[in-house]
């Protein structure tokens, strides 16, 4: 019934993660696949690279997973990207969203990031991370997407081709055929995106019937949520697994200020190595140096963490001394060799956070996709390998609570 094209790999076991949890039953792919899927499932969420590539590129794997998915009778499509709308003024978000209008012969859709369980709202056009809006949230030190704006109209004009309207609280509130009145009045003055108001979840729920024809939706994994509820008729999941316990690493990349918070906890408690990113530029044989260090700290009761976590300051320095994009790439490169050292050495259960991050262990591991597991926070399941027993929890930045990475080793059976 549905196929989603997530922007990033945490992303896409977000949206999956609230798909099977309102009762579709539903499989996550690493990258367009090579061959049609075997299973009949729900929905299938295909995971991307894209978020930050250059807007051509992400177009080009977007349109890609697009046509997978009709080959494999989706009938409705859903671009799914980041509640806080991780996006520069030259993309991906918008650029992305036209080009699959084009492929799909339509012209109007929805904008709508609000994740309200994690704190991500939208009022008047203005996307809140909390009780602040988003540019003045810690997303405005992102170090790949800075949010200077938080209003999505502004932000969605700037990058894509088309004018962007407001379906306000005020309509949204008045239920789901006043929305779709109001998409009507839009599309009629010429707008070819609708930032639609939601302030609590009762308002995506709403958003989630008004879309029910739309042949495209864009937003965050909370619409998706109640596009699955709505979908499968109020049913709800009940076969996700709990992983099983086994060699266990933490790997984080993100420097949001929640996973700063959550890095900080857990090095409290457990083995905790700070990667050198001039290593990770100069040295070969870096990874290497990492994957000893860990094995030697891996029989601690918590798992070993290797982060390149930092706060806003010394990121600014890190960025400055060595160039943003450079820094970035390195880190990258160096996780996903760790990663394969320690897949072939038998570590089964791998703890990352940062969707970069998290995108690139993933791509380093080859694996073809994922069943869905129980949630450790909202947004974020256990994950399992679909050709062998390997566990991943994909953290996006700002997921999760303070004791997240400790919690998810405690769920292990």
């Amino acid at each position: 019934m549905l196929g989603v094209i997530a922007d990033d790999f945490t992303g896409a076991s977000d949206i999956a993660s609230f798909l099977v949890e309102n009762g579709l039953s539903a499989v996550q792919m690493n990258g367009v696949p090579a061959t049609p899927l075997a299973d009949r499932v729900d929905a299938i969420v295909i995971s991307l690279k894209s978020r930050s590539n250059p807007a051509q590129e992400a177009v080009a794997q977007s349109l890609q997973a697009l046509r997978w998915l009709q080959q494999n009778g989706c009938d409705q499509f859903y671009f799914k990207y980041c509640s806080t709308f991780d996006s520069t003024e030259k993309g991906n978000i918008g650029p992305v969203t036209d080009a699959l209008l084009d492929a799909l012969q339509a012209d109007f859709t929805v904008v709508t990031p609000a994740l309200p369980v994690n704190g991500r709202t939208i009022f008047n056009g203005y996307l809140f991370v909390g009780d602040v809006l988003l540019n003045e949230s810690g997303m405005r030190n992102h170090p790949i997407t800075p949010m200077k704006d938080a209003n999505l109209l502004r932000l969605m004009d700037a990058q894509a081709r088309g004018k962007t309207g407001l379906v306000a609280y005020a309509d949204v509130i008045l239920g789901a055929q006043r929305v779709k009145a109001r998409f009507a009045e839009l599309q009629a003055q010429g707008y070819r995106y609708a930032v639609v108001d939601a302030a609590d979840n009762s308002q995506l729920a709403v958003l989630a019937e008004a879309v029910a024809d739309l042949k495209l939706v864009t937003g965050g994994s909370g619409l998706g949520a109640y596009m699955a509820a709505h979908l499968s008729g109020g049913k709800k999941g009940t076969n996700a697994f709990t992983p099983s316990k086994g060699k266990t690493v933490v790997l984080s990349g993100s420097c949001s200020v929640m996973t700063n918070s959550q890095v900080n906890a857990y090095k409290a408690k457990a083995p905790s190595y700070l990667l050198d990113v001039k290593q990770a530029l100069n040295n070969p044989d870096y990874a290497g140096e990492l994957y000893q260090w860990v094995l030697a700290h891996s029989t601690q009761p918590l798992a070993p963490m290797v982060y390149a976590t930092v706060a806003p300051d010394k990121l600014k320095a890190i960025q400055a001394e060595f160039g943003a994009e450079k820094a970035s790439a390195a880190i990258e490169k160096t996780f996903a060799k760790l990663a394969a050292l320690l897949k072939a050495a038998g570590f089964t259960n791998f703890i990352t956070a940062g969707g970069e991050t998290s995108s690139i262990v993933v791509q380093e591991l080859g694996f073809s996709g994922f069943h869905i597991g129980k949630q450790i926070a909202p947004g974020v399941p256990w994950l399992k390998a679909v050709e062998e027993p390997v566990y991943l929890a994909l953290k996006s930045g700002n997921f999760g609570k303070q004791d997240f990475f400790e919690f998810a080793q405690d769920m292990f059976v």
